[in-house]
């Protein structure tokens, strides 16, 4: 009876959000909804809709398809579906005139679940009895609406730039589960206040423990590890060196790569470093697939950048073809998906990329060969050597080379170069193709760090003359 009163309500709020974010109001209120369908009221209700991976654990591709790095061969790109295809090479109509676009409808069906449970907790009365579940079921909801809120805002609106975030525009804030209040499309200063408000009050509700069980579940190390990912993607390191140390100082638990090598996935998607588990949406060729799949080749000079002796070479990369080119493989996720959500291996990167910037260079490189020495081949001919540096500045760019080598295929890498940029890093992404000559290439200054709303998304009535198209 338990699992029928969940697909029932289940079902009446995927058809809301679906219509929310895919078609007009008015049409979703001429249809007759079925009265026999249950409206969650409980908190156990609650936690089952924030605990339902069909809608909450994905996040969205595009950012990574359009980062670099992978490359495709010419066949492989000419076989590909819209999106994928025009992601690659930046092209203006990116979704080929099609709507339901899973990158925008999925993140705001989180939103809509979330707002559901915030609005629904309005109505439980709160005692000394059910206390703590309530706070952590609306902790977990407003993390979840942060999370989707930021996945959004990393393509669909700009960089965050200080100096403009007030005019900017940014993304639409559903902040209600009505769906007859209009969506109007905030400023970028207004989206990031209102994903830094929602995470902040979430660590103050949330478990201190992580619930190594149920990674679908943000604790409070999560939220503070969340909290410094969007505060380095605003640039405000000082305040993202403080939510990286408050997430390490309850939880910073890291694996030895060398202890897993032979296991199968060598990273299980249960595993000791994982705050918050979520993977990047997969399109129908498994674009970004890993161990079963051989269809986007590693960057090369990524693949170069690892050292012999180096685990992450072997855990996260396999050699395919002649001539053997090197394909993803393993993940966080401990499957074939990549892994994009929260893990303690980013927030010590964090935290060193942060000392580094403050000019604390012993610091920084104290957390870098913390973390390398737990993904070095102890039995290797050549010892892991303890990374050093001169400067405050020569740490900084050691940690950003290891960045980009830990966290590749980790949904990271578009932000880390919008914001990179931002700072006159000067990075232009090149998509070639493998045996043809012909190739692409993203300048720093392009519009098309901005992604295009979805053609459906800009007709929308409730949007009105608030929804402007994101230059190309």
């Amino acid at each position: 009876m338990k699992s029928m009163r969940y697909c029932q309500y289940v079902v009446l709020l995927l058809m809301i959000a679906g219509t929310l974010v895919g078609c007009s109001k008015d049409a979703f209120l001429d249809k007759k909804p079925n009265t026999q369908l249950v409206v969650p009221t409980t908190l156990t209700d609650f936690q089952t809709l924030l605990d339902n991976q069909i809608v909450m654990q994905e996040t969205p591709e595009l950012g990574e398809l359009s980062s670099d790095n992978y490359y495709l061969s010419y066949n492989t790109w000419q076989s590909l579906t819209a999106k994928p295809h025009n992601a690659y090479i930046w092209a203006k109509d990116i979704y080929g005139g099609q709507g339901q676009v899973p990158d925008y409808n999925l993140p705001y069906q989180q939103v809509f679940y979330a707002n559901v449970v915030l609005d629904g907790l309005k109505d439980i009365k709160v005692d000394e009895t059910n206390r703590q579940q309530w706070n952590m079921i609306k902790g977990s909801a407003l993390f979840i609406r942060a999370y989707a809120f930021y996945n959004l805002s990393q393509l669909f609106a700009p960089a965050y730039d200080a100096s403009t975030a007030g005019k900017d525009m940014g993304i639409a804030l559903r902040l209600s589960s009505d769906v007859n209040q209009p969506s109007k499309r905030a400023s970028v200063q207004e989206t990031y206040d209102q994903i830094l408000s929602d995470l902040r009050q979430a660590d103050s509700l949330l478990p201190e423990a992580v619930p190594t069980q149920n990674l679908n579940r943000p604790s409070q190390p999560a939220a503070l590890a969340m909290l410094a990912r969007v505060c380095l993607s605003m640039r405000n390191y000082d305040q993202a060196g403080t939510y990286a140390n408050s997430s390490l100082q309850l939880y910073h638990t890291l694996k030895d790569f060398y202890t897993t090598l032979t296991d199968f996935p060598p990273i299980p998607q249960i595993n000791t470093e994982t705050l918050y588990q979520s993977v990047l949406y997969s399109s129908s060729q498994v674009m970004l697939g890993g161990n079963f799949r051989a269809i986007c080749m590693v960057d090369s000079s990524l693949y170069a950048s690892y050292a012999p002796g180096d685990l992450r070479k072997v855990i996260f990369y396999k050699m395919v073809g002649q001539p053997s080119l090197p394909y993803p493989k393993w993940s966080y996720s401990g499957k074939s998906y990549c892994f994009s959500g929260l893990a303690v291996d980013e927030v010590y990167l964090i935290r060193a990329e942060c000392a580094a910037r403050a000019g604390n260079k012993d610091a920084a490189l104290a957390d870098l060969n913390t973390l390398l020495q737990h993904r070095w081949d102890t039995a290797a001919l050549v010892s892991f050597k303890p990374i050093i540096a001169a400067s405050a500045s020569a740490a900084l760019d050691s940690v950003l080379v290891e960045r980009r080598k830990e966290l590749a295929f980790r949904g990271l890498r578009w932000t880390d170069i919008r914001r990179l940029n931002k700072e006159g890093a000067n990075i232009t992404i090149t998509h070639g193709f493998y045996g043809q000559g012909q190739v692409y290439r993203l300048p720093p200054s392009s519009p098309n760090y901005v992604l295009p709303l979805p053609p459906d998304v800009t007709t929308l009535p409730d949007f009105g003359n608030r929804v402007t198209i994101n230059p190309n």
